[in-house]
C-alpha cells in the first residue's frame, strides 16, 4: 500500500488514472493479491475509488473537498489544541520543541529535499501540538481527516514547480509552536486558521 499512496500522493498516479492490477503488478513487481489488498485499503483511506463493475480509479480532487477537508481539520484543531494547551505537560512541551527541530532541518522548497520526509515530519509537528489534549478519541478522527489532506498538500509542494511557487512556510511553524508553548490559546488559534487558509488558498491555484 505504501508505494501505491506515495505515487498517488507525488501525482505520479494523478486523480481520475484508472488502477488496472496488472499494470501494478508490473509496476510493484508484486501479486495480485497484495495490489488488491492495498486497493481496499486505500479506498478506506478515500484514495482510491472503485465503481462497481467497472474497476478503479485514483479518487478525485475538487476545491469543494478541499475546503471541506481543511475546515473540518482545523475545527478538530481548534478544539484539540485549547485543550492540549490547558492539560499539556513537561513531556508534551518537549515532544512540540523536537517536532518542530525536526521540521525545521528539511527546506520543502528545496527540490533536493525529501519531500516524503518533509511531509512524515510536518504530520508529526502538527500532530505533537495536539498530543497533549487527552483526547484519544478525538485524536484518531483528526488524523483520519488529516492524512486525506496530505494528498492535497502535495499538489502545492511539488517538486516540478518554480522555486517562488513553492511551499514556504514564512516562521509560521516557528510561530504557532511560540504561541502554544507560551500558553496563549488566541494567538495560538488565530495562527492555525491564518496557517490553514494561506494552505487552501494556495493548492486552489493548482487544483
Amino acid at each position: 500500500m505504501t508505494l501505491i499512496r506515495q505515487d498517488i500522493l507525488t501525482g505520479d498516479l494523478p486523480p481520475g488514472h484508472k488502477l488496472v492490477v496488472a499494470d501494478l503488478k508490473a509496476r510493484y513487481n508484486v501479486g495480485a493479491s497484495p495490489i488488491r489488498e492495498a486497493l481496499v485499503q486505500l479506498s478506506w483511506h478515500k484514495y482510491v475509488h472503485f465503481a462497481p463493475q467497472k474497476g478503479c480509479w485514483v479518487a478525485p480532487v475538487s476545491a469543494s473537498e478541499l475546503e471541506d477537508l481543511f475546515d473540518t481539520s482545523l475545527e478538530l484543531s481548534r478544539i484539540l489544541l485549547q485543550r492540549a494547551i490547558k492539560y499539556g505537560d513537561e513531556a508534551w512541551e518537549l515532544n512540540v520543541l523536537t517536532s518542530y527541530h525536526k521540521l525545521k532541518r528539511l527546506n520543502p522548497a528545496d527540490p533536493k529535499s525529501d519531500f516524503t520526509e518533509w511531509e512524515q515530519r510536518h504530520g508529526e509537528f502538527h500532530q505533537a501540538l495536539l498530543a497533549g489534549s487527552r483526547s484519544p478519541s478525538l485524536l484518531a478522527l483528526h488524523r483520519q481527516v488529516y492524512e486525506q489532506v496530505e494528498r492535497y498538500r502535495h499538489i502545492w509542494v511539488n517538486r516540478h514547480r518554480q522555486y517562488e511557487e513553492r511551499y514556504h512556510e514564512n516562521g509560521e511553524h516557528e510561530a504557532i509552536m511560540n504561541a502554544v508553548l507560551g500558553r496563549n490559546s488566541q494567538q495560538a488559534l488565530s495562527l492555525l486558521n491564518t496557517h490553514s487558509q494561506r494552505a487552501i488558498d494556495m493548492i486552489k491555484r493548482y487544483l
